[in-house]
């Protein structure tokens, strides 16, 4: 694909498939079971159109704003995706530092292959870190210690993944981080060249959070099996307090679409919350995060921030999660995209895109800025629904 055939996220998303391994790149495309949830999250973002104004003098709107307390260009951020690092060699550090560089916070993965310190020493600026509570409560004290040492300035605290789904592309696949030498697999790679090369290149091939800082674990399966192990069923809201106690910069909870959970985390400290069902990667046939957004936004949005992730593929879909209440959205699948595709210089790409369709979806809508932008400017239902109501 020629450089100046790329021109939205769907085109890195077919650049990436091209030359990232099946295997990761079905990670990354995939959601668990049926896939229902996955599908949902972009459907349901289908169905919300804009309303659009004319004869408003636009020529100054600015997408700039701020998530927890922090300055950023627009209203985004790079989620916390795991095995970021095998989509593309270093993965976690490119991406930290476009993100840097574009002007949106990065948050780093418990299971990311770049460890918390790696990525610290190619950034200037502080990034976020995402927390799994794991069975062993003394190496997740360790972890947020280390997030502390690095300076991160958020915590991103996951709640959804008490239990592993099952995500069935990964098993038909045999997922390994890196991949079995089966014939499978080599026959994918070897038509993988781009991605072989750089791999070659970096020594990071691994849980970078986990190798070194576990009991007992220390090859490759035996770490993926360690943390497919790990996840707690007997996470309760005790166990988030205890992590605020013991965390002193700003903590977000992740994985709330119900606006009692909401309500319970606003309790707990939160500073902001995510609606989010962990990109359609746990519980198949949960409600899309955008369905979810308003209910959370009326019962804790005037006691925390919301956040929103789930289908976010452009600066028309952030323009409305901000417009049903959100503070901030993430991206994860666009990021992830663009990075496999291009690397550092496509995650750059990624954001790119999405700022400049936020910025003229503003200017076509009448809005100045992030401030501006409500559910006037929007219009729900479908073209039939509408033309019922009307008629």
């Amino acid at each position: 694909m020629h450089k100046t055939a790329i021109v939205c996220v769907e085109d890195l998303r077919r650049l990436a498939q091209r030359r990232v391994p099946r295997m990761f790149y079905d990670y990354v495309d995939g959601g668990s079971w049926t896939e229902q949830t996955l599908r949902e999250n972009r459907a349901d973002l289908s169905e919300i159109h804009f309303r659009q104004r004319v004869a408003v003098n636009v020529e100054s709107r600015s997408t700039a704003t701020t998530m927890v307390g922090q300055n950023v260009r627009m209203p985004v951020a790079i989620a916390p995706t795991g095995l970021t690092g095998m989509v593309h060699a270093d993965g976690e550090i490119l991406a930290a530092r476009a993100a840097q560089k574009f002007g949106v916070p990065f948050t780093l993965s418990t299971v990311s292959i770049c460890s918390l310190e790696d990525v610290a020493d190619h950034v200037e600026q502080p990034f976020w870190f995402q927390l799994y509570v794991l069975r062993d409560r003394a190496f997740v004290d360790r972890l947020i210690d280390r997030a502390k040492a690095v300076e991160c300035s958020a915590l991103v605290l996951t709640l959804d993944l008490q239990i592993s789904s099952q995500r069935n592309k990964d098993l038909r696949n045999g997922l390994s981080s890196p991949p079995r030498p089966t014939l499978r697999n080599i026959a994918n790679l070897a038509t993988k060249p781009h991605w072989c090369l750089k791999m070659l290149g970096t020594r990071r091939h691994t849980f970078g959070n986990l190798a070194g800082h576990t009991a007992g674990p220390e090859g490759t399966m035996s770490l993926a099996n360690w943390t497919n192990s790990q996840y707690d069923p007997t996470l309760t809201w005790d166990d988030v307090r205890r992590i605020r106690d013991r965390w002193p910069g700003k903590l977000i909870m992740k994985g709330i679409t119900d606006a009692a959970d909401a309500i319970e985390a606003v309790a707990c400290g939160a500073d902001a919350i995510i609606v989010s069902n962990h990109g359609g990667r746990q519980l198949d046939g949960a409600i899309s995060s955008i369905s979810a957004l308003p209910a959370i936004v009326a019962s804790a949005g005037d006691r925390t921030e919301v956040h929103v992730d789930g289908g976010m593929r452009s600066g028309q879909d952030v323009y409305k999660a901000i417009a049903l209440g959100a503070r901030g959205t993430y991206i994860g699948r666009a990021m992830l995209y663009g990075l496999g595709a291009l690397g550092e210089d496509g995650v750059t790409r990624a954001l790119t895109m999405i700022h400049n369709e936020l910025h003229a979806t503003m200017g076509l809508t009448g809005t100045n800025s992030i401030a501006d932008i409500g559910r006037d400017n929007l219009v729900f239902g479908t073209s039939r629904e509408r033309l019922q109501q009307s008629a």
